[in-house]
């Protein structure tokens, strides 16, 4: 005979809502293991934004938000690559101003010298900008493959010198004088409702992604950075693969700053600065990108720039601050960090 002990004041009916409650959170735990933290965060954001502000839904601001995402992804997608590598790239936003301000600058040179002739103006343009991103780049990656000194001291002298020139071409003052051609049909124009920006981003996206997954460049990247011992024992080309990931993030850094340049109308050194240099890096290490290298994949970091994206559009109607602002993303990155390193402790624990 079993004798079954009761407490005053309980009843067994109150069971099933006890039982309840573990099970809506292994369910909630399971929602987030199947579409990932990332997603499920955005989603949450989005949601709670769309109840507490209308205008967050609106077709203008929503526009407003992917513009400004296809810019932090192009960045962000050189920043990971560098990171994924073992580096960092503290130069991009210095190199998206001055890519700005050689576009427009050359442009109204090429303008002068060929009046009429906006293909060739624009081509000179660009050519000149994508050609300061990789001449930065170049410096930076051969300072750290060649010379063996450390990405961060490197980028970070290299950020101050090309900001330092950005400002010396332009003395603070826009530079104008591009065709209106580049401004009109390119930097402002809309397919199917979209920016330029937009399909550029998604380009780039997907050349990024093919990089990853089908070149040898994109799978010694990984090598590189998860053992580079091992990946000079195996016959990698350690420099020349260090050099290329720096090249590629200021070539696509400095594609930013054309098409921002073409969507204001004019070449600025204020553009990117030190804001755009914290959320590439976060966003990178947001998308999964370990600081410790070898791990990553470009296109959840493009969700993560989405996110960021969303997330300071959100602060703004929410009447936020901005010098509170940088609070919230510092205490996102933060938590990334940690997450990443709990979950390499979990790993080298089983």
């Amino acid at each position: 005979m079993s004798v079954q002990a009761s407490v005053p004041g309980t009843s067994t009916s109150h069971a099933p809502a006890l039982a309840a409650r573990p099970g809506i959170a292994a369910s909630a735990r399971g929602l987030v293991g199947r579409i990932g933290f990332l997603p499920a965060l955005l989603i949450l954001v989005v949601v709670g934004m769309s109840a507490a502000d209308p205008q967050f839904y609106g077709p203008i601001n929503i526009l407003n938000i992917l513009r400004n995402a296809s810019f932090l992804t192009i960045v962000a997608c050189g920043q990971a690559l560098v990171i994924i590598a073992g580096g960092f790239d503290l130069s991009v936003g210095a190199v998206v101003a001055l890519a700005s301000v050689v576009t427009a600058k050359v442009m109204g040179l090429a303008a002068a010298a060929f009046p009429g002739n906006d293909a060739l103006v624009i081509a000179c343009g660009v050519a000149a900008g994508l050609g300061s991103g990789a001449a930065v780049g170049l410096i930076n990656g051969l300072c750290v493959a060649r010379l063996k000194v450390s990405g961060f001291v490197v980028t970070l002298g290299t950020m101050s010198a090309t900001a330092g020139v950005a400002l010396m071409i332009t003395s603070g003052i826009p530079v104008y004088g591009m065709p209106q051609s580049f401004v009109r049909d390119f930097g402002r124009a809309q397919f199917l409702g979209l920016p330029t920006a937009i399909y550029v981003a998604l380009i780039v996206l997907a050349v990024m992604v093919f990089v990853q997954r089908r070149t040898l460049f994109g799978r010694y990247v990984y090598a590189i950075g998860g053992n580079a011992d091992a990946a000079i024992v195996s016959g990698v080309g350690i420099r020349r693969h260090l050099v290329g990931t720096y090249v590629l993030s200021g070539v696509l850094a400095a594609l930013a700053g054309i098409l921002l340049t073409a969507q204001v109308g004019s070449g600025q050194a204020s553009f990117g600065g030190d804001r755009m240099m914290l959320q590439s890096i976060a966003a990178a290490v947001i998308g999964g990108v370990s600081l410790r290298g070898g791990v990553g994949r470009v296109e959840i970091v493009a969700v993560s720039a989405l996110f960021l994206t969303i997330l300071g559009n959100a602060l703004n109607l929410l009447h936020i601050d901005s010098r509170l602002q940088p609070v919230f993303l510092g205490v996102i990155m933060v938590a990334a960090v940690a997450l990443d390193e709990l979950g390499r402790r979990r790993k080298s624990r089983v």
